[in-house]
């Protein structure tokens, strides 16, 4: 069965903790499989790099952005059954010991709820506030994952790569899923593709047509050793695309009703609605109508 996730209340001025709370609530009682964070910190004034590998600006939402790990771990408290995930996590914000340490604590908080998603991201003040090049990001993510992964091993961890060195150290907690969280990947360049053919467990497309999806998947899967799964497909859409115009009917409900048939009719494990750049957001209380007005898509997703 195909689920339906919802990302959280993250982006924007219109965020706060009742009101992220309780839109965590209402979307576990009413049966939304996932709820998502996203990773950004800073909003550049004169960036580098154009948005989406445009000259355009970053969606103005990008200007306050609850943090990602801190929002799981708050969101792990106040719910018991709805599976917690990053989607995605730039692995250029972050370094991969201390990295696996809060990931892990947050599996333990949630008992085991975590998915971690990961990619290299697009933003290069990021990069250079966090100490980091974003030209070198993935050199850079060739040798985060295992180092991160490496920590989840069996103490004494070490690890000597390229970029990263462990001496040999306890390194803990290890976290509640066995042998780890299910990796999901964000990345879309044929570099990309390769790791995620290499290390991850499943795939974060957003925007792709779904017969695209599937055919880029089974070419994934063949590259695949005999002793991994084949690759699940979390497939995201937008209410409203960051930068894109608001959709003539108000919410996008037909589209996306669609896209949740053709999602379980491909077999993808979930359908992820973002919500953070939706103009119907005016204030913060129209989050909490966020859950019932878009279950037509869950209920198209189970079918």
């Amino acid at each position: 069965m195909t689920g339906v996730g919802l990302c959280l209340p993250q982006l924007g001025p219109h965020v706060r903790a009742d009101i992220v709370a309780e839109f965590a609530r209402r979307a576990e009682a009413m049966g939304y499989e996932a709820l998502w964070v996203q990773d950004h910190f800073m909003y550049p004034e004169k960036p580098i790099r154009g948005y989406g590998g445009t000259d355009r600006l970053p969606p103005h939402q990008y200007k306050s952005v609850f943090a990602p790990t801190e929002m799981l771990a708050f969101v792990a408290g106040i719910t018991s059954k709805v599976r917690l995930g990053t989607s995605i996590l730039v692995a250029g914000n972050h370094w991969p010991v201390p990295l696996a340490q809060r990931l892990a604590t947050i599996d333990h908080m949630c008992d085991g709820r975590l998915i971690v998603g990961l990619g290299v991201g697009w933003n290069a003040e990021e990069h250079i506030a966090s100490g980091t090049e974003i030209e070198t990001r993935g050199r850079r993510m060739d040798d985060f994952i295992p180092a991160m992964l490496a920590c989840w091993q069996e103490d004494p961890v070490s690890y000597d790569g390229s970029i990263f060195s462990i001496p040999s150290s306890f390194v803990n907690p290890k976290p509640v899923q066995s042998p780890r969280p299910k990796l999901l990947s964000g990345m879309w360049s044929p570099d990309g593709m390769a790791r995620t053919a290499k290390w991850f467990d499943a795939w974060n497309p957003a925007g792709m047509p779904i017969g695209k999806v599937q055919k880029i998947v089974a070419g994934l899967n063949e590259q695949r050793t005999a002793d991994q799964k084949p690759l699940e497909v979390y497939y995201r859409s937008f209410v409203q695309g960051p930068l894109a115009p608001r959709a003539a009917d108000g919410d996008n409900m037909a589209a996306l009703v669609a896209d949740a048939t053709a999602c379980r009719e491909a077999g993808f494990v979930e359908l992820t609605l973002e919500h953070n750049f939706w103009q119907d957001i005016e204030k913060p209380e129209d989050w909490l109508d966020v859950p019932e007005r878009f279950l037509p898509v869950v209920e198209a997703a189970r079918g």
